[in-house]
């Protein structure tokens, strides 16, 4: 049995994630910040442990990880999205979008990096977007961030390969969470009918794709899409 960390775990891909790694018998622990309620209701359906933290805050990463112990596995789910035009970006939003999204991600792999490096193994999967990779208009700053997330993944992977660490990435298309509300019906519908497989993506269905990383010893450095076909 592993102990897998998730951030971002109380909900949508975060909770799917929960749910999967849990039924398979894992001790896992997740990450949330503010919704107590959507926290307990993942707690009492996969027994997992919750943990209040904002990822971007580091101290209460560490305090967090001290609390935990021992990592196998680390997955950063943790996200804030925007959409909007760029001349309407302020900068403090681009800050905490840059401070979830990017910082967030430095912070919890350092505080698990005692334990991978201490057995000499690991494996972290982080989690970007289609439009990390190909950018989307009016979501300049949310684009960046994955951007950047991807670059990281790909050169944590090179510098931890020596010590047995594993880093790859799953980068999701137009998956059917909270983070859709933003989105009208039409334009929802509008993506499916543009994404090869007919129809949009599930939390579960990037669960699956995180489920896949951890158990590829050979796979590191990857971006896996998960997107329907919508981004090739």
């Amino acid at each position: 049995m592993s102990t897998i960390v998730i951030t971002g775990g109380s909900r949508g891909i975060g909770a799917a994630a929960v749910e999967l790694f849990a039924s398979k018998g894992h001790r896992v622990c997740f990450l949330y910040e503010k919704n107590h309620a959507a926290a307990q209701a993942v707690v009492e359906k996969c027994g997992a442990q919750a943990f209040c933290c904002d990822v971007a805050d580091g101290q209460a990463v560490k305090e967090v990880f001290s609390q935990i112990g021992d990592v196998d596995v680390l997955i950063c789910n943790a996200g804030i999205a925007h959409i909007g035009l760029m001349q309407d970006t302020d900068p403090e939003l681009w800050d905490r979008m840059f401070h979830v999204n990017v910082k967030g991600i430095y912070n919890c792999v350092n505080a698990a990096l005692p334990s991978f490096l201490h057995k000499q193994a690991g494996c972290i999967v982080t989690v970007s977007s289609m439009w990390g990779q190909v950018g989307a208009s009016c979501e300049v700053v949310y684009s960046a961030t994955k951007g950047a997330i991807i670059s990281m993944t790909k050169a944590m992977a090179k510098e931890f390969a020596p010590s047995g660490i594993r880093v790859n990435c799953v980068a999701p298309g137009l998956i059917l969470t909270e983070m859709c509300s933003m989105l009208d019906q039409e334009t929802l519908d509008a993506v499916a009918q543009e994404t090869p497989v007919g129809h949009n993506g599930t939390p579960m269905d990037v669960a699956k794709a995180m489920e896949y990383l951890v158990d590829a010893p050979f796979v590191t450095g990857q971006i896996l899409p998960v997107n329907g076909g919508y981004v090739i």
